[in-house]
């Protein structure tokens, strides 16, 4: 954790706690799971936080609501534009139906096909795009700004990372005062807002982010203290292939999370597909990083979980069934 002072930051536990109030009826209060298999193996108390039950299958949803809900009337007549691999595309398009907004989607074409039809099944309009040849926030600025839509970025939004926060709340509020908890990452959205609740709900908690080997900017970004990058990061954890972290997530990131560590593709589609075959809940390659980090030991020699209480975001659970069946 770094020394900026906390009141320097642009979120607070306040910010989570009323998105929490404004979640309250809409978003589902998801179970944790526990598993004596997973903790005979790890020598830990793990606790599963399963957003892979959430609406539309993922975390997103809550930070999306929540963003969504405080816009003005007049930004809601015009509705919102987001751009998104599929599970923020999701979210969005979701919290516009249940509001009343319309929701443009920017995705990518080869976002999984799931995520794509589910997008659009909840009533949003879906532009494609190809990764290869265009950049997405750019594109998106410009539709935005054409169409006079308010932008909702998936991660670097005060609103949406304070949604996301949430989670880490009810985790410690069902499952009570943590000694570790493990995020995935992307964008660092759920991350930096888990961590933020977390150093309030659970002072005592040590954070650490989980992202894909192949997409490390996070973890370069939290090591070297500056901003790192990386451009269409080819792995399977779709969820997860962001450029960076935002100006909005990153000093979040640096003062709250006490750790940042990668899991290879084969280390997660092993863990997505134990937890699958074993807990008997589906979740996706993104949804599992958190829970690969720690199956596959990459805690071991750096942090000390024996005996401790060890909280797990599985951030979703929509995964493509046909893709995935065809890698094992």
């Amino acid at each position: 954790m770094n020394s900026t002072t906390a009141n320097q930051l642009p979120l607070s536990a306040e910010d989570i706690d009323g998105a929490a109030k404004r979640l309250l009826g809409h978003a589902l209060r998801t179970p944790v799971l526990t598993s004596r298999t997973v903790d005979e193996r790890t020598g830990a108390q793990v606790f599963f936080k399963c957003e892979n039950f959430q609406r539309m299958g993922a975390f997103k949803f809550r930070g999306a609501f929540n963003a969504l809900s405080r816009l003005t009337p007049e930004q809601k007549q015009r509705g919102v534009l987001a751009y998104s691999s599929g599970n923020h595309a999701q979210a969005v398009a979701l919290a516009g139906s249940l509001l009343g907004v319309k929701a443009v989607i920017v995705m990518p074409l080869d976002a999984p096909q799931v995520k794509l039809q589910a997008t659009r099944g909840y009533g949003a309009e879906v532009i494609t795009y190809d990764p290869q040849t265009a950049v997405r926030e750019e594109l998106a600025t410009r539709i935005a700004s054409e169409r006079g839509m308010t932008l909702i970025p998936p991660y670097n939004h005060v609103d949406i990372v304070a949604g996301q926060g949430t989670a880490a709340k009810e985790l410690i509020e069902q499952a009570g005062e943590l000694d570790y908890l493990l995020v995935p990452c992307g964008g660092g959205g759920l991350l930096s807002g888990c961590a933020v609740a977390a150093s309030h709900w659970s002072p005592r908690c040590k954070v650490i982010g989980i992202e894909p080997a192949a997409g490390d900017d996070a973890t370069r970004s939290f090591h070297s203290k500056t901003l790192q990058t990386c451009s269409n990061p080819d792995t399977i954890a779709d969820g997860a292939r962001t450029p960076s972290l935002g100006s909005i997530t990153f000093p979040l990131v640096l003062h709250y999370v006490h750790d940042m560590l990668t899991v290879s593709d084969a280390e997660l589609l092993r863990s997505m597909f134990w937890i699958w075959e074993r807990m008997k809940i589906v979740i996706e390659p993104t949804g599992a990083l958190a829970a690969a980090a720690l199956l596959e030991g990459k805690l071991d020699g750096r942090h000390d979980c024996k005996g401790k209480r060890v909280g797990v975001v599985v951030s979703g659970g929509n995964a493509d069934i046909k893709a995935l069946c065809r890698l094992v």
